[in-house]
């Protein structure tokens, strides 16, 4: 239904995760044969983390029947507890309950432990401590078939830049010091990092209008994601061929899509870049209905000029 409304109404690709398990409820595993047919490309559970290792390690030894790509979101709820932001001493100036990098450790080790013991191809959606860069390393270089993203948030910004209790910078995992931060930088640079997300997940305005411990996680990303990497290439991190490729080549090699290549005979889905080009931040300027992004007013450079999807133009950004 997804494939056939996208191909009647969406001017981009669209190209649907499947439910690791019936109901997102973590209890027993989804008909991944029946769902590959219909056209998922790797399945996972969205932010719910899969809790039960016994599921986790049937769903891996499942998924190697037809070679398919578990995902999670490596975030223990009991862990996490009743936890809003980075624990430490932030968090404690501020008053806030933390939530502790064990929460994202515990889960990503044991995972990468079963990952290791089936042989099933494993994807750790989005990681933002130094200790697990130091896990999936060494399982990568055990030979387990295992990859990791990182979220464009906890990418270009800390703990910090929630300032006086800023709910656009409440996403999950939560921003973590700048030495985190400046650890995850270095791992994607190095390759242990494999894919750059945008972690696009706007509020609605009523769910962020409210004290920082009850508002919702979440924030928009797909519209500031280039740019916003594009400061690690402008501050000397990391080179744009590497930035670009764990935005284009490297997750589309990881779903075994025939697009995020420049190459004869490869989809013509591509951009036309202005890499230097500034701008400020404006949410009333944004396209999302929502507006709650986490670089509001921030200055950034790189304006994408033209998109064009399978040869045909479908975004040209507006002069002046």
């Amino acid at each position: 239904f997804l494939q056939r409304r996208a191909r009647d109404k969406a001017i981009v690709n669209v190209l649907p995760s499947a439910a690791l398990t019936k109901g997102l409820e973590g209890r027993e595993i989804t008909e991944f044969g029946l769902l590959l047919e219909a056209g998922a490309v790797a399945f996972g559970d969205g932010a719910r983390a899969l809790r039960n290792p016994q599921v986790m390690r049937r769903a891996m030894i499942y998924a190697g029947n037809f070679d398919a790509l578990i995902m999670n979101h490596v975030e223990d709820p009991e862990l996490r507890g009743s936890g809003v932001m980075n624990e430490g001493e932030f968090a404690s100036r501020k008053g806030l309950p933390g939530i502790p990098p064990e929460a994202e450790t515990v889960m990503l080790e044991r995972d990468l432990r079963l990952a290791r013991a089936t042989g099933a191809r494993y994807h750790a959606t989005m990681i933002s401590c130094a200790e697990s860069v130091d896990l999936v390393r060494r399982a990568k270089q055990d030979g387990a078939r295992v990859t990791c993203g990182v979220s464009i948030n906890n990418l270009t910004l800390n703990e910090n830049d929630v300032g006086d209790y800023r709910t656009f910078c409440k996403v999950s995992p939560p921003l973590r010091t700048e030495d985190e931060r400046l650890a995850i930088v270095a791992a994607l640079a190095e390759g242990v990092i494999d894919v750059i997300v945008s972690d696009h997940d706007p509020q609605d305005v009523e769910t962020k209008r409210q004290p920082f411990a009850e508002a919702a996680d979440g924030a928009l990303g797909i519209e500031t994601m280039l740019p916003a990497a594009l400061r690690l290439v402008q501050a000397g991190q990391m080179t744009l061929p590497r930035l670009l490729a764990a935005l284009s080549s490297k997750p589309a090699g990881l779903l075994a899509l025939a697009g995020g290549r420049f190459a004869p005979g490869a989809p013509a889905d591509l951009i036309l870049l202005d890499p230097e080009a500034p701008f400020v931040v404006d949410k009333r300027k944004l396209k999302s209905r929502a507006k709650n992004s986490p670089f509001d007013e921030a200055r950034l450079q790189g304006i994408v000029q033209t998109t064009f999807v399978g040869g045909r133009v479908v975004y040209e950004a507006e002069l002046g």
